[in-house]
């Protein structure tokens, strides 16, 4: 079941989100989500290849930090990669981050 999910959660994130009226319009963000054998009891890892600058993300590492975080942090197993990409483009377009 675990598999056959994780397929499902690619094919449809392969696809994109967003809908290019953020402030990173027209950018390409690179990142990597980690699931291990423990998926979908507990949180993926996530952490950007691309430089980006915001509030939940470790500067130096590029790793989205659950504690800053709130969907990672409160974590729940109906949770898809889906929900996990919206929630950072949410995120992404969240005032605080605009002025960084």
């Amino acid at each position: 079941p675990r598999n056959f999910r994780l397929l499902e959660e690619l094919e449809r994130g392969e696809k994109g989100i967003g809908d290019g009226t953020t402030v990173h319009e027209g950018r390409i963000y690179q990142l990597k989500l980690f699931c291990d054998k423990d998926y979908p009891e507990k949180p993926p890892s996530v952490r950007f290849h691309s430089r980006i600058n915001m509030t939940c993300v470790n500067h130096e590492t590029g790793v989205v930090e659950p504690k800053k975080f709130g969907l990672l942090a409160n974590w729940q197993r109906e949770y898809t990669m889906e929900d996990l990409l919206t929630q950072l483009k949410k995120e992404m377009a969240a005032p605080h981050n605009r002025k960084l």
